[in-house]
């Protein structure tokens, strides 16, 4: 259950800091049109898998850590679809109060051995959705990189 006090809030303004995300696309099986995605326990949104990258490490491995970590599937990361970082987007306010702006890169990826989450306090349930038939709610700041993949371009985006 979520609690209304630990509401995560899309389409913050004034942020306070500058951090690079990373967040997938997860695939069932390579050309499918069903992807994985995590229902967040701060807010009850559905949306992609990701986070924030941590010192040390590369881009994608912190993509298929963060898939790992919240799903529990190891993925092949593949293409990158765009660069997320308008700030009329991308700041999110936090439960305690810190407004992130956050520069996101978005990679396709697909899915690979399935385990357990490793995060299961971020995570209330996973599933393959279609693309056309999402769960809701669903993250706001998500539905521009699936709008992005879903027009089948390869071309990245930077918005």
């Amino acid at each position: 259950m979520v609690r209304s006090s630990l509401v995560t809030r899309y389409y913050a303004s004034d942020p306070q800091e500058l951090r690079l995300s990373v967040s997938a696309v997860v695939w069932r099986v390579p050309g499918a049109h069903e992807l994985l995605l995590m229902q967040r326990s701060d807010n009850g949104h559905w949306g992609l898998p990701g986070g924030y990258v941590e010192p040390g490490e590369s881009v994608v491995e912190a993509t298929a850590r963060e898939v790992e970590e919240e799903t529990g599937y190891r993925v092949e990361v593949g293409r990158l679809v765009g660069v997320y970082s308008d700030p009329a987007r991308q700041v999110v306010e936090y439960p305690n109060g810190d407004r992130v702006q956050a520069v996101n890169l978005c990679f396709e990826a697909v899915a690979g051995e399935a385990g357990e989450p490793t995060t299961p306090e971020e995570t209330l349930a996973t599933g393959f959705f279609a693309l056309d038939a999402l769960p809701e709610p669903f993250v706001p700041v998500h539905e521009i990189r699936l709008a992005d993949v879903a027009d089948g371009d390869p071309v990245v985006r930077v918005r």
